[in-house]
C-alpha cells in the first residue's frame, strides 16, 4: 500500500474525505481539517466545461486539473482518472503524468467509454480481462512509487452484485491498493460490499444518488475504511452562487446577503495574501 494514504489511513478508524474540483476547493477541504481529498471528473466536468460527467473530459484537462490542486495543499489528493481514457498504454501514460503532477493516488474504473457519472443510468463495462489488463499497467507504471491505486468497478449495474465483487477481488489480486464497487442499490448490497469486498474499501456518499447515505460509524462497522463524499462541496458551492447571484439580481445590491460572503481579510487569508506580500518586499528590499 502506498505510504501518504496508508499512513492516514493508519490514523483513521473510517476516514471520510471529500470531493475537491479546484484549488481554493483543495485549500479550504485541507483548512477545515481534512487529511485526504479527492479530485472529482464529475466537478472537473461540471466547473470546467459546465458539461455533466459523461465522457467530454480529456486526460489532458484533467492532470492539469491535478496539478494546480495537488501544486495548493500539502494534503495527498487522490485523482479521478475515469478508465484510464483508452487502452493499457494510454494508462500508463495517464499514472506517469499524474505522478508528476504530484497526485497521491487514482481511482481506475472498467466503464465502457464514453463513460458517465458511477450513479446515472444505462453503464456498461468492458470485458473483466480488458479491465484487468489496464490495472496491471497501472501497477507497473506506478512501480515504486508512492502512489494509491483504487480499482473501481460499475459491474453491479452490468453484470450484478456477484460479478462486480469477482473484478473488485481480481483487481486486489493484480496489484491494485484499494477497491470501490460503485453505486450498491440498497442498504443490503451495501453491506455485503463491505463484507466481501478486499480491504480496504470504498463507500462513495452521493446526496440523492443510488446508495443509501449511512454516518462514518456505521460505514466502518460495515467494513469500509474509505468514506468519499465526492460532490457535498460542488452542491454547496452551487447552490450558495444561485442564492446570491439571485438576490444581487432582485435587488441590484449585495447589501442584503452580506452575513452569506465571507469576509474579504478572511478569504486573504486563505488563498496567502499576507506571506506572498512579505515574500515579494523581501525581494524588493535585495534591490
Amino acid at each position: 500500500m502506498a505510504g501518504r494514504v496508508q499512513s492516514v489511513l493508519k490514523r483513521s478508524g473510517g476516514l471520510v474525505f471529500p470531493g475537491v474540483y479546484d484549488a481554493l476547493s483543495a485549500k479550504l477541504a485541507e483548512r477545515v481539517g481534512f487529511e485526504l481529498a479527492f479530485v472529482s471528473g464529475y466537478a472537473v466536468s461540471a466547473t470546467s466545461l459546465g458539461e455533466p460527467d459523461v465522457g467530454l473530459l480529456t486526460q489532458t484537462e484533467v492532470i492539469e486539473r491535478a496539478r494546480s490542486i495537488c501544486r495548493s495543499v500539502s494534503i495527498p489528493i487522490i485523482v479521478d482518472a475515469d478508465t484510464g481514457y483508452g487502452n493499457p498504454l494510454n494508462v500508463v501514460r495517464t499514472v506517469r503524468e499524474l505522478i508528476a503532477a504530484g497526485a497521491a493516488g487514482c481511482f481506475l474504473e472498467d466503464q465502457r467509454w464514453p463513460k458517465r457519472c458511477g450513479h446515472m443510468r444505462d453503464k456498461t463495462v468492458v470485458a473483466r480481462d480488458e479491465y484487468l489488463a489496464k490495472i496491471r499497467a497501472a501497477v507497473d507504471a506506478k512501480g515504486d512509487a508512492d502512489f494509491f491505486l483504487v480499482a473501481r468497478t460499475d459491474a453491479i449495474a452490468d453484470g450484478g452484485l456477484d460479478e462486480a465483487l469477482a473484478r473488485a477481488e481480481a483487481a486486489r489480486a493484480a496489484g491494485a491498493d484499494a477497491t470501490f464497487v460503485e453505486a450498491p442499490r440498497s442498504l443490503d448490497e451495501l453491506a455485503e460490499i463491505g463484507r466481501r469486498a478486499p480491504k480496504p474499501t470504498v463507500a462513495n456518499m452521493i446526496e440523492q444518488g443510488r446508495t443509501p447515505l449511512r454516518p462514518r460509524e456505521d460505514l466502518a462497522a460495515l467494513g469500509f475504511q474509505l468514506v468519499l463524499y465526492p460532490l457535498t462541496g460542488l452542491y454547496a458551492a452551487a447552490r450558495a452562487l444561485e442564492g446570491v447571484y439571485g438576490a444581487l439580481l432582485a435587488d441590484g445590491t449585495s447589501a442584503g446577503v452580506t452575513d452569506r460572503l465571507i469576509a474579504f481579510e478572511r478569504f486573504n487569508r486563505i488563498v496567502g495574501v499576507d506571506e506572498r506580500l512579505a515574500l515579494a518586499e523581501a525581494y524588493d528590499r535585495e534591490l
